[in-house]
């Protein structure tokens, strides 16, 4: 079997947030994502998750908690927990700027990579507490906003007692991305006292690589992919998307075309018997004790990779064009 795991991760936007947006309104149009009468936010992506009978893997982010106060959190925990999904701990560090009272007296980053190992520890267990206190189980898995991690952060998720990491996309390696890994794994891998199971994707070009993120892939991709790790006998294929992602990038109205690509990805999963739907508690630590380096990616298609790029022209005339007022 190959464990599916679709992981949202799942934040209030920091943009909006120094914009104006009141803590309401972040809520309405970050997590819940209500748009011209529409909710395709997390309760949106549960609905299609439990039709398929597919688990949801929710990393949400807790810091903006150190602005606006930790009651927030509870509703959102309390209905992922509720409808049988899991929640995991995310981290965006850009919401330091604005707290009063700092944990790591004052220091500010773009990632929780940029911080001091000693800083890392404090965050990452600031974090770990807040979920938990939310209405969480214990948190056993992580992952960093715009998968700013580097090696530090993996020991500072060891010394808090977390177990799984998913902050490796090698689409970011060299960039946000810090952690000494390879592109090339697939699968989980011990690192430490830590073991990395890294974004999914496909090789879209010769020696490329194109993440497993509702939104960078067509439904075929997504399709291609799945099929091949399922027919490779892969431990895990992970799929990444956001709260937000079915709305246009202003978030102002649904994109229908990223909607489709969620049920598509929801359907087509549903369809492929080797596949089981997972969160990271279902998983067995003995995965990273069996490296298989015959595994490899989805090979590339030229035809998918076109008709990739003229779907993304369209949906992005259709959805992303500002609209004129009438």
């Amino acid at each position: 079997m190959t464990a599916l795991l679709i992981t949202i991760d799942t934040e209030l936007s920091s943009s909006l947030h120094q914009r104006g947006a009141s803590l309401e309104e972040n809520l309405r149009r970050s997590i819940w994502a209500e748009a011209q009468g529409q909710k395709v936010g997390i309760g949106w992506q549960m609905d299609r998750l439990d039709r398929h009978g597919l688990k949801g893997v929710f990393f949400l982010d807790p810091m903006p908690a150190l602005v606006h106060g930790a009651d927030f959190l509870k509703p959102v925990v309390g209905e992922i927990v509720r409808r049988g999904h899991e929640v995991q701990a995310h981290i965006h560090t850009e919401w330091l700027a604005w707290v009063r009272q700092s944990p790591v007296e004052g220091r500010q980053g773009r990632n929780i990579g940029d911080f001091t190992l000693a800083d890392q520890i404090v965050l990452l267990g600031l974090a770990k507490r807040l979920l938990e206190e939310a209405g969480a189980p214990p948190i056993t898995a992580f992952r960093a906003g715009n998968f700013g991690a580097n090696d530090d952060t993996l020991r500072a998720l060891a010394a808090i007692g977390i177990l799984w990491d998913s902050s490796v996309n090698p689409a970011y390696l060299g960039r946000d991305c810090r952690i000494s890994a390879d592109s090339r794994q697939i699968g989980a891998l011990r690192m430490g006292d830590v073991i990395e199971l890294p974004v999914s994707g496909i090789a879209d070009r010769p020696g490329g690589f194109r993440p497993a993120q509702v939104c960078a892939m067509s439904a075929a991709e997504m399709r291609a992919g799945m099929r091949h790790a399922a027919q490779q006998g892969h431990d895990a294929f992970v799929v990444v998307t956001h709260s937000f992602e079915m709305l246009s990038r202003d978030r102002r109205r649904p994109n229908g075309s990223v909607k489709a690509r969620f049920e598509a990805l929801c359907r087509e999963a549903a369809r492929i018997p080797p596949l089981r739907g997972a969160g990271f508690r279902d998983l067995s630590p003995e995965m990273a004790a069996r490296p298989r380096p015959d595994f490899t990616r989805a090979r590339p298609s030229r035809l998918r990779t076109g008709l990739r790029l003229a779907q993304q022209a369209w949906a992005t005339w259709r959805y992303e064009r500002r609209l004129m007022p009438a």
